[in-house]
């Protein structure tokens, strides 16, 4: 299938930055980058131009790295506590997922919410109580950890079983 070179305009997920002259398939070339103004043809005359979009990809990394970094300094100021339900036995129901730890540093600021979860490393779920450090990717160039208070949530019955042995 033929290729052809474009300029990106704008960072694309998987493909590149702004000011990259990457390869594609012509069919998305013309299609849907130059369409929706994502990406110009790679002419001698727009290679020219690439300063500009260099220009302005150096400014919006220089942006993102500042934003990052207030992140990354209210994030270890944090500790985030999350609750694991725990039954009969001290078995775990459930896990902590990089989705619950997300929900729990978006409740805990507001400014956490940009955090996506993906940037989350977390290597499994957790399932047992207990203090824990996950990392977390916040920018290409800087990496920060979550200090996680993970503490057990008794399951309901377990609960009232527990009421009635502490009476009799």
């Amino acid at each position: 299938m033929a290729t052809v070179e474009v300029i990106l305009k704008e960072k694309i997920e998987g493909l590149g930055a702004e000011a990259d002259v990457v390869k594609v398939k012509r069919g998305f070339a013309l299609n849907y980058l130059i369409p929706h103004a994502k990406a110009y043809e790679a002419t001698k005359g727009n290679l020219r131009q690439i300063q500009n979009l260099q220009a302005i990809r150096a400014e919006r990394e220089a942006k993102e790295l500042e934003e990052a970094t207030l992140i990354s300094n209210r994030l270890k100021k944090h500790r985030i506590k999350v609750e694991l339900a725990i039954g009969q036995g001290g078995k775990a129901f459930g896990s902590i997922t990089t989705q619950d730890i997300h929900e729990a540093i978006s409740a805990a600021d507001k400014k956490f919410a940009t955090i996506d979860r993906h940037k989350i490393q977390l290597d499994k779920p957790i399932k047992n109580t207990g203090d824990f450090e996950i990392p977390v990717k916040l920018h290409s160039d800087l990496d920060t950890v979550i200090r996680l208070n993970v503490s057990a949530k008794v399951d309901g019955e377990a609960a009232a079983e527990r009421d009635e042995a502490d009476e009799d």
